[in-house]
């Protein structure tokens, strides 16, 4: 089993990257592989809701979204990391998962993901919101820890004195551990995930 671990940061090792690098230890700890990749600091488009993914399984701009999309099937489990600005993530890693979502999202149906966020001090919990919608919008089961996922600092050593943003880091790996061992031994057994109905979609103006 192994889990994506996708860096929002504009710092290859920042605060962002000291977070996952505690849950990444701790995964290889519990016996899951963990790969990290760091969006980079190349601009990345938004969606323009175009529909061409609809059509051909993948977005039309060939960049980091269709690397990732396409590697999508070898991981069981996903956390998305991202700085705070403005209360929100970085609008690198937002550009990134409207696009992944939109083409992807049945890559990932039904896999356990989290949101880590980082920052100075304030937006924590806007932003962990945020990234959090995307999962519920995919029947993702959400990974928790014993606090909002979240870690505190200006760069990585102030991120690594937060002792406390560093349990929640590793609780988090861990509670992820042990539900992706629960599902595995879930399918060991025969137990067959649920029966998808075909989405219904109501438009409120008609």
């Amino acid at each position: 089993m192994k889990v994506l671990l996708i860096n929002g940061g504009p710092h290859k090792s920042g605060v962002t990257a000291e977070a996952l690098s505690e849950i990444s230890a701790t995964l290889e700890k519990e016996g899951i592989g963990a790969e990290t990749i760091w969006l980079g600091n190349d601009p990345i488009a938004g969606c323009i809701g175009c529909g061409v993914c609809k059509k051909t399984g993948s977005c039309f701009r060939k960049d980091i979204v269709n690397i990732v999309s396409e590697r999508l099937e070898e991981f069981d489990g996903f956390i998305f990391a991202s700085p705070v600005h403005y209360a929100a993530c970085s609008g690198a890693l937002s550009s990134f998962m409207d696009r992944l979502f939109m083409s992807s999202a049945v890559k990932m149906y039904l896999k356990p993901a989290a949101a880590v966020v980082c920052c100075r001090r304030g937006g924590a919990s806007a932003a962990f919101d945020e990234i959090n919608k995307y999962f519920t919008m995919t029947c993702m089961p959400v990974i928790s820890s014993q606090y909002w996922n979240q870690v505190h600092g200006s760069n990585a050593e102030q991120a690594r004195q937060d002792q406390e943003g560093m349990q929640t880091m590793r609780t988090l790996a861990s509670n992820m551990a042990y539900i992706l061992k629960c599902l595995e031994a879930g399918r060991n057994c025969g137990i067959l995930p649920p029966v998808k109905e075909e989405q219904i979609r109501t438009n409120f103006i008609r």
